[in-house]
């Protein structure tokens, strides 16, 4: 654990790290069994959209409003029912007859999920202090790669060993040991809750309408529009909902109530272009893995263990990236986020001609070769984005700062695993016996690139900001992410 913490401080560690591992194994399992699940409900290709982004939807929107509940209130309680809820919730997902009811349950557990990190986030504040939060936050960004990178072949292996029906439904069940257990030793060792705010002054308004322009964001890659104006509708829809988002903060503020997304946060320059390349990467990685796992056992035929096979050196690589990542920084310091964002874009634009030229016979090894690009630069990228971005939160707004960049990367991924696969399963439709699989695979892939490609430039705006502004007592080596990725 921490040298140096006592024994209250460790075991209080222990269960933020058994929160984290347990709702990020989640998603991480469900993705391998994909296809599985989609044939054993009769999912179309929207539930499927809707189960998978759901889950990352609910569980960005819900992260703010959970904090401000937790500091109002005491985070044990709301740790303790949400972990509660992620449970039942999971229960009820992997017994459910139906898309409906998957559905459903996926947003209730993403909430649910969205709501514990949040009060782990708040414990780990509260408890660690200086640099043993730093290294606190640090065991937690490991506990999350190990986890990501169990999920694939351990939902493999399931699917594989008890049949497309049971394995999909077990790889649901997979946390609900991890939630059990993690329930256990919060109710025993969380610190015993304690208000930190009088007012939490949650601005409901303000993520009802971010709520609002999400789905409506969404709807168009899930339902294909009839005709192009009814695209452009669904565009002016989402413009306006975001005029009146940012109208509807600026007033709040002037009002002198909190926003949703506080001022100085959304003043400071380097902290906002910091957290859209975070968005674009994060969105991008989780979105090509799901076509990837689709690509793969629908296009290709492959089987669940061998799907996740070809996934595995990538949870390698990013696990060896992000653990040796430091060392770039500490020689070329900023342009590390550079260089992972460039072998990123290299990688995706790699498996879209691996998948258009490369023969069936050898192709599963070529793409396993793109995964481990791909994993090495999600792990040059992610910690040293996420600390520039964190070290250029103002230092008013230095306790929302994680809780509004961790919102705004789940929002994302929902929009982007609802678009990108969108594009595959509109190319991969075509006549059977077609390339069209590979097609879909190389156009999604451009798809990652062009995502990667736009991260890419910001990080380059971002660095003609110059060095990043230290608050006291924080060291880039010190500063750790306040919330792992799901990469798998």
């Amino acid at each position: 654990m921490i040298p140096g913490e006592d024994r209250a401080a460790r075991r209080v560690l222990l269960v933020c790290l058994a929160a984290g591992a347990t709702t990020l194994i989640d998603q991480a399992v469900l993705n391998i069994a994909v296809p599985s699940m989609r044939q054993s409900i009769g999912a179309t290709g929207a539930d499927v959209q809707w189960i998978v982004a759901g889950y990352s939807l609910a569980f960005g929107l819900a992260l703010v409003p959970g904090g401000s509940l937790g500091d109002l209130h005491g985070r044990k309680r709301l740790f303790l029912a949400g972990m509660a809820v992620f449970l039942l919730a999971g229960v009820t997902a992997a017994t459910g007859g139906g898309p409906a009811t998957l559905i459903g349950a996926r947003l209730m557990q993403g909430a649910a999920a969205g709501i514990v990190n949040s009060q782990v986030i708040g414990t780990i504040q509260d408890v660690f202090r200086g640099p043993a939060r730093g290294r606190a936050l640090g065991l937690y960004a490991v506990t999350a790669g190990v986890a990501s990178a169990l999920g694939p072949p351990l939902g493999g292996a399931l699917v594989a060993g008890l049949g497309p029906e049971a394995g999909w439904r077990c790889c649901l069940l997979l946390s609900s040991p991890c939630a059990v257990l993690t329930l256990a030793l919060a109710a025993r060792w969380l610190p015993p809750p304690r208000r930190t705010a009088r007012d939490s002054r949650l601005d409901v308004l303000g993520l009802t309408v971010l709520c609002g322009c999400t789905l409506t964001l969404m709807v168009p890659f899930i339902r294909t529009p009839d005709s192009g104006g009814e695209a452009l509708l669904w565009g002016a829809a989402v413009c306006a909902l975001g005029a009146v988002f940012a109208v509807h903060q600026r007033l709040r503020v002037r009002r002198g109530r909190q926003p949703l997304v506080h001022p100085a946060l959304a003043s400071s320059k380097p902290y906002v272009l910091g957290t859209a390349v975070a968005m674009a990467q994060f969105g991008s990685s989780l979105a090509a893995f799901l076509v990837l796992t689709v690509f793969l056992q629908d296009g290709l035929g492959l089987s669940a263990l061998l799907t996740a096979a070809v996934s595995l050196p990538g949870a390698a690589g990013m696990g060896i990236a992000s653990a040796l990542a430091w060392r770039l920084v500490r020689r070329i310091g900023p342009r590390t986020v550079t260089v992972g964002l460039a072998l990123g874009i290299g990688a995706a634009l790699a498996g879209a001609a691996v998948a258009l030229c490369v023969p069936t016979v050898v192709l599963p090894v070529a793409l396993a070769g793109t995964q481990l690009m791909s994993g090495v630069a999600g792990g040059l990228t992610v910690s040293p984005n996420q600390t520039r971005v964190l070290q250029h939160a103002p230092a008013e707004a230095a306790g929302v700062g994680g809780g509004i960049l961790q919102m705004a990367q789940r929002i994302a991924a929902a929009v982007c695993l609802s678009a990108v696969p969108a594009v595959y399963l509109h190319a991969a439709s075509g006549s059977p016996g077609g390339s069209h699989p590979r097609t879909g695979y190389a156009l999604a892939s451009c798809v990652c690139a062009g995502l990667l490609a736009v991260a890419l430039l910001l990080s380059l705006l971002r660095r003609a900001d110059g060095p990043p502004r230290l608050r006291s007592g924080v060291t880039p080596a010190s500063l750790i992410p306040p919330h792992p990725k799901e990469h798998a």
